[in-house]
């Protein structure tokens, strides 16, 4: 890839939208107090100070500066990845640095906040989905892109 860091800008965007989401969430929200709108998704504020699902968050603020380590372990990683590239996989490209933005912006809140905001919150009836914001998002998005690409290639080797 001629120029692989300019994919970077789609990282900070992320990190400008997810900020900027969950400081409009934190100011406007009541914690835990749901806002629905719609029968099956609410704007709910909770603080996480564990990992996606909660995990590890009831443990006594170890678990904070263990996760913050792995972020940047994963974006100094994903970031060295991105900058070995070949011009023609854009996909890849864009699933690493939805990765790395999303990692960076949860980084933000576990290092300024002791954990991180959520605010998305799904369910049907009863039975709710853990909430997220769009860090979590964009990790997600960038990790089934990440998927598609690794079948896409098994697929192109048996051809």
């Amino acid at each position: 890839m001629s120029r692989p860091l300019r994919w970077l800008w789609l990282s900070a965007l992320v990190i400008v939208l997810d900020l900027g989401t969950k400081a409009l969430a934190s100011a406007m929200l009541v914690y835990g107090q749901p806002v629905e709108l719609l029968p099956f998704f609410n704007l709910t504020l909770l603080h996480n100070t564990g990992a996606a699902f909660s995990f590890l968050a009831g443990h006594d603020g170890w678990q904070r500066w263990f996760f913050a380590l792995i972020a940047i372990g994963a974006s100094i990683g994903l970031t060295v990845w991105l900058t070995r590239l070949k011009a023609h996989e854009t996909l890849l490209a864009a699933a690493l640095a939805l990765i790395i933005g999303g990692a960076l912006g949860n980084l933000y809140d576990r290092l300024m906040l002791g954990y991180v905001v959520d605010f998305l919150s799904f369910h049907w009836q009863a039975y709710y989905f853990p909430a997220f914001n769009l860090a979590d998002t964009a990790i997600t998005l960038g990790a089934i892109a990440l998927i598609f690409e690794s079948l896409r290639d098994v697929r192109r080797q048996k051809n």
